[in-house]
């Protein structure tokens, strides 16, 4: 039964888990489950113990009877072709002697071992009849898996305090059982943390193929074990290559051990994270994104409605200098605004994008000259005040440096306030001033009035649907941008609505 299973197995190996549940979903069949989904398997199991534990230890085991153990294994392996099976922890020898009886009779194309014996507090789990049973079932198992502790349990020796003794306990192991040992450098002291994988069949001194690594920083080691053995299970079953299969996977395990710490879960030795590679990959459905977006700014929409800008604005009551600061300020903002929707257009994926931000560079050039045409051209004392405000050098900086940071993604969620939050402004404004009794009388009455223009309304919802496109197709990382810039713009936004109050 030593002998490696060769070959490739089929495209989602069916990984069948033989250990204990661990509620708390660290360790235990609960770790390897995901991690056999993590590697792109079909995960089974078959429960030989119930735990009640969290990050911070084990308070009691219930071992069901060796007979209900039997009924899991016969339900399943009778129905399901099983490609890999992974072995966790065994409570006694009754169940081990379950477990190897069940591997005589169906002989998977792959086995890997998971010898739980030590505790990481050191405290021996089994008694000492139940060690030998598993010492026997070794031989049953293609790769064995034990930490430096439990690898000198199964030797019976003290626990190796080199990588070389380590080794060398792992080439005897080897010799003994006839699998392939694989042994882990986690236990050792140091910032190196290296694996092996020990084959002592190999003519001569026998084969040790050595993967070096670094430690990770990180307190959240709950189920690494369990995470690593079963997930090279379900790789080799596609592999059939023992090397290759560790360097896959002890690079996905670095990974997760690396993103521990987003999972905030418990207060002692908490899991990996075992999707951290999938994180980007969450489908969002249509508009799904932006309304996100849209959400994360209501407090900042919130201010804006209730600026004295807006609400002066709307009954009349604005000065004529607040009101030509504005607009003087918003003619330098729109030149600038229009050389930023024009890096939008040219870096756009598709033609229709493309064109969309390149009408809007063109539209920011004829409002700003219609400003200038119109109102600042009758009001020169107010328009001397040509001069860009602070918070209006601001906002340009900000989009123009998102602009040189050569991202579509970002870049569209960075100019999306300013049709978005514009939009619902001058909707709230123009609706205010066709309820008024004699609207002819507002001495802003025509310039609100263009805030009800329906081609501007549908170009924001165009920027909208575009500005999701981007962030549903986008990665994780790329969405975190987005929404940084989408939020400063927002906040530039109010500021800018507030300047006359603060500078005219």
């Amino acid at each position: 039964m030593a002998a490696d299973a060769g070959g490739r197995g089929p495209g989602i190996p069916r990984v069948l888990s033989i250990a204990g549940s661990d509620p708390s979903g660290g360790a235990g069949i609960q770790a390897d489950l995901k991690s056999i989904a993590a590697m792109g398997g079909y995960g089974m199991c078959a429960i030989t113990a119930l735990t009640a534990q969290n990050t911070r230890g084990v308070t009691a085991v219930h071992t069901p009877p060796p007979e209900f153990l039997a009924a899991q294994l016969e339900a399943v392996g009778s129905d399901i072709t099983v490609d890999a099976v992974k072995i966790g922890m065994l409570a006694d020898t009754e169940v081990i002697r379950t477990v190897g009886e069940w591997l005589a009779r169906t002989r998977p194309g792959v086995v890997v071992l998971d010898p739980v014996m030590v505790a990481t507090s050191g405290d021996r789990l089994l008694a000492p009849d139940a060690e030998d049973a598993l010492r026997c079932l070794l031989a049953q198992a293609h790769l064995v898996t034990p930490n430096l502790p439990e690898l000198a349990a199964l030797l019976g020796e003290p626990t190796a305090a080199s990588w070389d003794k380590a080794l060398d306990q792992g080439r005897r192991l080897s010799e003994r059982t006839g699998a392939v040992v694989l042994v882990k450098g986690g236990h050792l002291e140091g910032a190196a943390c290296p694996d092996a994988l020990v084959d002592a069949r190999v003519a001569g001194s026998g084969s040790v193929v050595e993967l070096p690594g670094t430690r990770v920083d990180t307190r959240n080691t709950h189920g690494t074990g369990c995470s690593l053995s079963s997930a090279l299970a379900t790789v080799q079953a596609r592999t059939g290559d023992w090397a290759r299969s560790l360097a896959v996977v002890k690079e996905w395990l670095r990974g997760a051990l690396e993103a521990s710490d987003e999972l905030e879960v418990g207060h002692g030795h908490g899991p990996v994270h075992h999707f951290h590679h999938a994180r980007a990959a969450v489908p969002l459905a249509p508009g799904e994104f932006a309304e996100s977006l849209w959400r994360d700014a209501e407090k900042v929409r919130a201010e804006i409605a209730a600026l004295p800008f807006v609400s002066e604005l709307s009954a009349g009551t604005l000065s004529p200098e607040d009101f030509a600061y504005y607009l003087a300020q918003d003619a330098l903002y729109l030149n600038a605004y229009s050389r930023v929707l024009a890096r939008a257009s040219a870096l756009a994926p598709s033609e229709a994008e493309q064109a969309f931000w390149a009408e809007g560079s063109r539209v920011c050039l004829e409002v700003e000259a219609e400003l200038h045409r119109t109102w600042l051209a009758h009001h020169p004392a107010e328009a001397s005040q040509r001069a860009m405000g602070p918070v209006t050098k601001a906002y340009t900086d900000h989009l123009l440096a998102v602009s040189a940071s050569g991202s579509y993604a970002v870049l569209a969620a960075a100019v999306l306030p300013c049709y978005w939050i514009y939009a619902e402004v001058g909707a709230a404004l123009s609706g205010r001033h066709a309820a008024r009794a004699d609207p002819g009388d507002h001495p802003y009455g025509a310039w609100i009035g263009t805030y009800a223009d329906e081609a501007f309304a549908e170009a924001t919802r165009r920027a909208v649907a575009f500005t999701d496109a981007a962030g549903r197709s986008g990665s994780g990382a790329e969405r975190a941008a987005m929404r940084e810039a989408f939020g400063a713009s927002a906040v530039y936004e109010r500021e800018f609505f507030d300047a006359p109050r603060r500078f005219a």
